[in-house]
């Protein structure tokens, strides 16, 4: 069987009746993203492995509350916070996606997790030929980037004294911070770790 028939046969067609007004907005839609009409609802579908949409509300996978905000002026808002903040929200915010994870039987499966951050529009799932993450600079400030990848792959808590101020002071737990969290320069536009690989 050539593996065009194996994909079909792996394949379910599903029929849905919309009203007029939804079907000229999906043809008004398809035309402007130049995709056809079944790319477009298919791209739908699948946002249904990452938020539950209600009637009148939108929910996480764990059943919170969604809302949709402008990732600038979300980035905005983290870019203003101080170090030890991005930090704990970096954490926080990778504790939700290793939470939805947990639930889905999926903690460990690091692929899993990385495609949740990418359908959810954290950051593109983005590895280089070393099979490192690269996570967009557009993401969030260094700190909270380095927070959030270092719960979502380690599950730990990142250091919170290894902002700034500290670690100009400090030799030694600057030494810490590079065997710990062991940054690398491979992009101009993308931060990465050697810790944050997938396998």
């Amino acid at each position: 069987m050539s593996q065009k028939k194996e994909s079909k046969a792996s394949q379910k067609v599903i029929t849905i009746r919309i009203d007029n007004e939804l079907n000229d907005h999906l043809d008004s839609m398809k035309d402007r993203l130049g995709l056809s009409k079944a790319d477009l609802i298919r791209n739908y579908l699948e946002l249904s492995q990452c938020v539950l949409k209600q009637k009148s509300s939108l929910k996480s996978l764990n059943n919170r509350d969604f809302i949709i905000i402008k990732r600038s002026y979300l980035r905005k808002i983290i870019n203003n916070l101080e170090e030890e903040e991005q930090i704990l929200l970096g954490d926080k915010l990778a504790r939700f996606i290793n939470d939805i994870g947990r639930i889905y039987g999926k903690e460990d499966d690091i692929d899993y997790k990385l495609q949740l951050c990418d359908n959810m529009g954290f950051f593109p799932y983005f590895i280089d030929n070393e099979n490192s993450i690269l996570i967009t600079k557009k993401f969030g400030p260094k700190r909270f980037v380095e927070a959030f990848t270092y719960r979502l792959f380690k599950k730990k808590e990142y250091n919170p004294r290894y902002v700034e101020e500290e670690l100009k002071g400090s030799k030694s737990l600057r030494d810490q911070y590079n065997k710990e969290i062991q940054p690398e320069d491979k992009s101009y536009s993308h931060f990465s770790f050697k810790f944050a690989k997938v396998k």
